[in-house]
């Protein structure tokens, strides 16, 4: 099976020519820059003058009900077992709509979702929820595991995970193959299934890549149920800005942004003309291809981070810490820029083969004669989506990072010290673009 291309614009579909568009995303973040150097003097976000909007009392009942959760833990299983129906059952051809189900739909369904809800698949999740009927089966408290979670494990468990799956994603050999997605995924299973069982629930917050990916974007949703319950409206900048340092935080953003980047160089003819001419296997290729990209993109993190640290003494370490917040709304901008298309165009096939997972012909969810369209998008204007949606995450990176800079810093040297961050943003735009539209 052949998923459809990422992108359906390019250079030459912009209505504006792309070195315009190009300058003109540079000089949104310089200009992003001076305002918030002159406007913005002290830290405002995720501390104590964040200000929520709770929900009706009615609604609050509602959602706090044993009920609510029932229902949508119920429903992550009822999905994931119809999933199952194509992946174990189902023929391994092009009607099978298993691939599409899990690299555009939930893969990339879980980004404008989470961003509208917030980390949903942490409801949804059945290997969660199969831990939970074990565990009660068992009469075990479910955050109760043999060991402790240790401190110093964080978001690196996560981190592994999105990257075995960004290669399965963007390198394995026969990745939409019904045998390559079920080993993966029985694979994956068992992994966090026996991770639960060592260390509890909580293992799945910071180890399973799914729920740290969709947590992450979560964080910009514009509605948060606080740690009493309450269902409230949010600033979204307050809700990243309250995702706090861990270790293996600064790796996971970065595999996230570095991976997508990787995924639109792939597709490039001279990156297809390089692998095609080298003796090496193509997976070897990609392989080492993706790891270079999330490489220079960690050490230009990193070294940027590093030189900002410096106006504080603050630690390297320390300073990447505090500043990977900053880079989930560029890889978000990232992630919907690239992915616009084949959510739009493969979701809507996917949605149609779903109805018949075995290819027998039957039409179980009535979605059998859905036909694809393009909804109204064109080329220009996907396009100029798609550099919109860059630049926005860009500036949101910007802000938060000088909001993170003000507390860290002192602050006569908070402005200055930022400048290697602005110089970052600016080099993740160029190359951003140049990537999504060099296809």
């Amino acid at each position: 099976m052949v998923l459809l291309a990422h992108g359906v614009g390019g250079r030459q579909d912009l209505p504006i020519p792309f070195s315009a568009a190009l300058a003109g995303a540079v000089i949104a973040l310089l200009v992003s820059f001076a305002a918030l150097g002159m406007l913005w003097t002290e830290p405002r976000l995720g501390g104590p003058l964040a200000r929520v909007r709770p929900f009706s009392d009615l609604f609050q009942r509602a959602v706090s009900s044993q009920a609510w959760v029932r229902i949508w833990r119920t429903a992550g299983l009822v999905v994931a077992a119809y999933f199952c129906i194509g992946l174990i059952f189902g023929p391994d051809q092009v009607e099978n709509p298993t691939a599409g189900a899990f690299y555009v739909l939930f893969w990339v369904g879980l980004i404008p979702v989470s961003l509208l809800f917030g980390p949903v698949w942490r409801a949804l999740n059945p290997l969660r929820t199969l831990h939970l009927l074990a565990s009660r089966a068992l009469r075990r408290d479910p955050d109760a595991g043999l060991l402790p979670l240790p401190d110093g494990l964080g978001y690196w468990p996560a981190a592994a995970g999105l990257f075995a799956f960004v290669w399965l994603e963007l390198v394995a050999p026969d990745r939409a193959t019904l045998p390559v997605i079920g080993i993966w995924l029985g694979a994956y299973a068992v992994l966090m299934l026996a991770g639960a069982a060592v260390f509890g629930a909580r293992w799945f917050d910071k180890g399973d890549a799914f729920e740290a990916y969709s947590g992450l974007i979560g964080r910009l949703a514009p509605v948060v149920r606080r740690d009493d319950g309450v269902v409230a409206w949010r600033n979204s900048l307050d809700g990243m800005s309250g995702l706090r340092p861990a270790p293996g935080l600064p790796v996971l953003v970065v595999v996230l942004l570095g991976s997508t980047m990787y995924d639109s160089l792939s597709g490039t003819p001279a990156w297809v003309r390089f692998v095609q001419e080298s003796p090496l296997p193509a997976p070897v290729m990609g392989t080492a291809g993706l790891v270079v990209v999330i490489g220079l993109v960690l050490a230009a993190f990193l070294g940027a981070t590093a030189l900002a640290g410096r106006r504080g003494a603050t630690e390297p370490r320390v300073m990447a810490g505090e500043l990977a917040h900053s880079i989930v709304p560029i890889a978000v901008g990232y992630l919907v820029a690239h992915y616009y298309t084949l959510f739009l165009l493969e979701g809507q096939r996917t949605i149609a083969l779903l109805s018949d997972p075995l290819s027998t012909g039957a039409d179980w969810l009535g979605t059998a004669g859905w036909t694809v369209g393009g909804l109204g998008n064109t080329p220009a204007g996907i396009a100029m989506l798609q550099v919109t949606v860059i630049v926005i995450g860009h500036v949101i990176g910007t802000v938060l990072a000088h909001d993170r800079a003000l507390a860290l810093l002192p602050r006569r040297t908070a402005v200055a010290g930022q400048i290697p961050l602005l110089v970052l943003m600016v080099l993740y735009t160029v190359m951003g673009l140049l990537l999504l539209f060099a296809a």
